[in-house]
């Protein structure tokens, strides 16, 4: 189900309403007007007190929602969990900056978007070693490690499937018989190119070429993007990028007091615990095909290509995500942090 199974607009009739909340299990839907803005919501129990005060079948939406509704804005989603329990309330709607609706949260962790079939390649990136994970990956190759009851590979491919994707390829190395043997047996259907020898996070790419002729995803498989990939997609070509970049706004604190001084040692201010904001690159891209033209046959990373074609003058762009949507499994630590959010969703 998407979102449109939880939303109602204004001018639905009170009969529509009752079978939207009856269809959706959840009872209660969203209202909102033709243009997306939330206006209200609407619960069974508020439909059955208001047939009782009323017998009116022929109501609008509009005349029974209840309009002080409790929602969270977009940039802030991360502490839905915590927001609904601190509530006593069972779903939020995640609002964007202009008060349209962009999704809804479900306290079994569910997240609900706009329907969008984007039917739009994916390609993640899973054939590093992940030494960084060692002692785990020198059992399990890192797109099987296990994140909650799932593997994190698992956890990417269902996030693309909310928004209509469908068409995924791995470029896979180590452990690949190990990885195709699993997704197999899962009856997942993927595509697998062999990189035969370690070529960096963008020379496995080149494996593409004449095989991928239209825009893509790619992500690494240690990554999960939790966001509206619809809106990413637009935003690429919207701008016309060869390449875009979602990356994370971060803010990092160093924990000392920094001293500035001149040449011979004089102190010219002190700051104490000074903050920095920074974008930082997730693993993440909206690729056009030709791209791939930009790789050379050799190893080299992503990052490298990419500084070739921003020296080259090709249109580089960046969208940019809250920290809290991009999780990172690519170290010990972090693969704990991410366990724990999805056990938290259980």
């Amino acid at each position: 189900m998407n979102l449109e199974g939880f939303t109602i607009d204004t001018d639905e009739q009170l009969l529509a309403v009752m079978k939207k909340i009856d269809e959706n299990a959840k009872g209660i839907v969203y209202v909102t007007d033709a243009e997306g803005f939330l206006k209200g919501t609407i619960t069974d129990g508020d439909v059955r007190r208001y047939i009782l005060r009323n017998v009116n079948m022929s109501c609008r939406a509009a005349d029974v929602m209840h309009t002080n509704y409790k929602f969270i804005p977009k940039e802030e989603a991360f502490k839905a969990r915590e927001f609904m329990q601190a509530n006593h309330i069972t779903s939020v709607p995640i609002v964007n900056a202009d008060g349209r609706l962009d999704s809804i949260e479900f306290a079994d962790g569910e997240r609900y978007y706009k329907s969008a079939n984007l039917d739009t390649p994916v390609v993640i990136m899973a054939g590093g070693k992940g030494t960084r994970l060692y002692p785990y990956t020198q059992i399990l190759p890192k797109p099987l490690i296990p994140v909650g009851e799932k593997t994190i590979t698992e956890h990417i491919l269902e996030h693309f499937e909310k928004f209509g994707c469908t068409d995924f390829s791995m470029i896979v190395n180590y452990k690949r018989d190990f990885i195709k043997a699993y997704f197999k047996e899962s009856q997942k259907e993927i595509k697998y190119y062999d990189e035969t020898e370690f070529r960096g996070t963008a020379g496995g790419l080149r494996l593409l070429k004449g095989h991928i002729n239209e825009t893509f995803f790619m992500t690494n498989c240690d990554i999960l993007i939790e966001d509206n990939y619809y809106e990413i997609l637009k935003y690429h070509r919207q701008h016309g990028n060869l390449i875009t970049l979602v990356c994370a706004l971060k803010k990092e604190t160093i924990p000392y007091g920094i001293i500035e001084t001149k040449e011979n040692g004089e102190i010219i201010r002190l700051k104490e615990k000074p903050s920095f904001d920074f974008l930082t690159n997730t693993g993440f891209y909206v690729i056009e095909p030709e791209f791939l033209d930009e790789i050379p046959d050799s190893f080299i990373h992503i990052t490298d290509v990419i500084q070739s074609c921003i020296d080259k003058g090709m249109k580089v762009g960046v969208y940019p995500v809250i920290a809290d949507s991009w999780m990172d499994m690519g170290q010990i630590e972090e693969l704990e942090k991410m366990r724990q959010r999805m056990e938290n969703r259980q």
